[in-house]
């Protein structure tokens, strides 16, 4: 299984914690970074193959890429040359060389426990499945979904009017069988669109579910966070440093959620 992780972005909210670093080079736990975090704990959940999709300062990102060198996993770096004008769907259309077999496309602002990927990789025979989070209410920048009685994809997008939401896409999805080939089919058809350049990937997951299954994967109540404002860093910050003991570069401090009350 190879991963593919979106982090050519700069983070404009994140803009006076990152003093002008990329968003994934953010720290998080003492000097661990938002990357640093995600790249182990895709190690230990089996992920051999990473490629990371980068943009705005990627020599800074590939020389931390290159300053970690995680044990068994492979890391591989392609460059986004429009990430300053153009929304995450060009990145992970940029990406579809790298999409040659199964793997899983991931936010680079998505932090997450073990038990989410593993849970989200033993449905092995969708050709599409995605993580989905419930909560007692959405704001306008959640990722909302909504699904059929059978837990199928209906509809994925910020604005879904006239929809409830059944819940929200935390940011990882994996493709298997017909579902790579679909979902690089419709990168190609939106990415030649007026709006195209200014889209999220998840529009493309949007009209591939009219097209073929894809699986709604709940995670319960196993954490997880996005960062992408300053009040998400604090509060992801906050919950690693409940930690007693410092952080370690062999084992990153991801808990399970049960530590987190």
């Amino acid at each position: 299984m190879k991963a593919i992780l979106l982090s050519a972005g700069q983070g404009r909210r994140l803009a006076r914690a990152t003093e002008g670093a990329p968003k994934c080079l953010v720290p998080i736990h003492g000097d661990c970074s938002l990357l640093e975090l995600q790249l182990r704990t895709l190690a230990r959940c089996g992920i051999e193959r990473v490629v990371v999709m980068v943009g705005y300062g990627a020599h800074r990102v590939e020389s931390e890429i290159h300053r970690l060198a995680i044990p068994g996993l492979e890391v591989a770096t392609e460059y986004n040359p429009f990430s300053a004008t153009t929304d995450n769907l060009v990145t992970a259309w940029l990406a579809r060389a790298a999409m040659d077999e199964e793997f899983v496309l991931l936010n680079g602002d998505t932090l997450f426990e073990d038990q989410i990927m593993n849970r989200l990789l033993a449905y092995d025979r969708r050709p599409v499945a995605i993580a989905t989070a419930r909560k007692p209410s959405y704001d306008e920048d959640d990722m909302k979904v909504v699904l059929d009685p059978d837990g199928r994809l209906g509809a994925i997008g910020k604005q879904l009017p006239g929809l409830t939401p059944d819940g929200e896409a935390i940011g990882m999805t994996v493709f298997r069988g017909e579902g790579i080939d679909g979902f690089r089919r419709v990168l190609d058809e939106i990415v030649r669109t007026p709006e195209g350049g200014q889209a999220w990937y998840t529009a493309a997951l949007d009209c591939l579910a009219a097209r073929l299954r894809i699986e709604a994967v709940p995670i319960g109540d196993c954490w997880w966070a996005e960062v992408d404002t300053l009040d998400d860093l604090r509060r992801v910050r906050e919950v690693f440093d409940q930690r007693e003991e410092p952080a370690s570069t062999e084992d990153p401090p991801v808990r399970t959620a049960a530590s987190f009350a």
